[in-house]
């Protein structure tokens, strides 16, 4: 029987919705649907104090451990998909939009700083009732993953750091553009999520444009929760403090980075993996900012590849018939 990929199901699906004549929100919550569902996840949610938090998890749970996702700024849940199909049916994997971020609540006061969000994290995994993980970050998300390492270090088996920021001593276009006043992390008007999405991966995946113009319009009417978070992350002088304390981890640590970033600079690696005693280093050739979402399965392979000495005896068993 000849396999579907993923872009021909998702054009079978795309074709049969627009003749029947739904809108593009239909479309694109029917493809977002069909794309968990294939990964199986589903979608799911909980009030922590005062916020409610978005997040996906396995439709089917299993004996397997658990991997926490962690997006970067002005990402979601669902950059996580594609990678956590690859995981589902081994793990129990949960995809948190974080606070400011997703389906998520977005007060704009509550307080965007790093540390900040480690500690709203924390909340969040303890409503969860998740005490023990393996924790991967991209971008923004990996230096909260890394940080949350240094500060629970009893509940991370695992840390791996996709093109994580908080050092960026080698430094490249993103900053040119942000200190000119023209970021592009953050879409403002007609045109500017395209842009995002070729300045940040070097292999973008194919998005049909129903679902990209809805996402569009996702991002500009997220811009002020945006601004916010971007200055709070920036005018906390994080970096010297945040270097020190990710000399803290002790836990094993993987630094995954694309050569073709354009927002971190792949060079800020090494620097990572100095600052952290015993860490792995994987640069990938012609991958841009989102490892996770350029090469899911590359991704997922390094990750399984990396915490087989520290899974569960029934993730080993699984993973060595594998």
């Amino acid at each position: 029987m000849l396999k579907r990929s993923p872009v021909t199901a998702a054009f079978i699906l795309l074709s049969i919705l627009l003749i029947s004549a739904c809108s593009r929100h239909d479309i694109y919550e029917t493809a977002i649907g069909w794309e968990r569902s294939s990964a199986g996840l589903k979608a799911d949610s909980i009030s922590v104090g005062d916020l409610n938090i978005a997040y996906l998890r396995n439709s089917e749970a299993n004996s397997g451990d658990t991997i926490v996702l962690i997006h970067g700024f002005g990402a979601n849940k669902d950059n996580w998909t594609r990678l956590a199909k690859e995981l589902t049916g081994d793990f129990n994997v949960y995809a948190i939009d974080l606070p400011g971020h997703g389906d998520s609540s977005k007060p704009l006061d509550l307080g965007y700083q790093l540390e900040e969000q480690v500690r709203h994290l924390a909340g969040i995994l303890a409503a969860l009732n998740i005490n023990e993980m393996h924790m991967l970050g991209n971008s923004m998300g990996g230096a909260i993953t890394a940080l949350y390492a240094a500060t629970y270090p009893e509940q991370i088996k695992t840390a791996v750091l996709f093109d994580p920021a908080g050092i960026v001593e080698h430094k490249n276009k993103l900053l040119e553009l942000v200190v000119a006043g023209d970021n592009p992390l953050i879409p403002t008007k007609p045109g500017d999520f395209e842009r995002l999405m070729e300045f940040a991966m070097e292999q973008r995946p194919f998005i049909p444009w129903p679902m990209l113009s809805v996402m569009e319009e996702q991002a500009i009417a997220n811009q002020e929760i945006n601004k916010v978070i971007f200055t709070d992350i920036q005018e906390a002088g994080f970096e010297s403090d945040f270097r020190n304390a990710i000399t803290q981890i002790e836990g094993p640590v993987l630094i995954v980075w694309g050569k073709e970033d354009r927002i971190l600079d792949y060079r800020n690696a090494i620097l990572f993996q100095e600052a952290i005693s015993g860490s792995q280093l994987k640069l990938l050739e012609g991958i841009g900012h989102a490892p996770m979402i350029e090469a899911p399965e590359e991704s997922a392979r390094l990750f399984l590849e990396f915490a087989r000495p520290y899974l569960s005896q029934a993730d080993s068993d699984q993973q060595a018939k594998q």
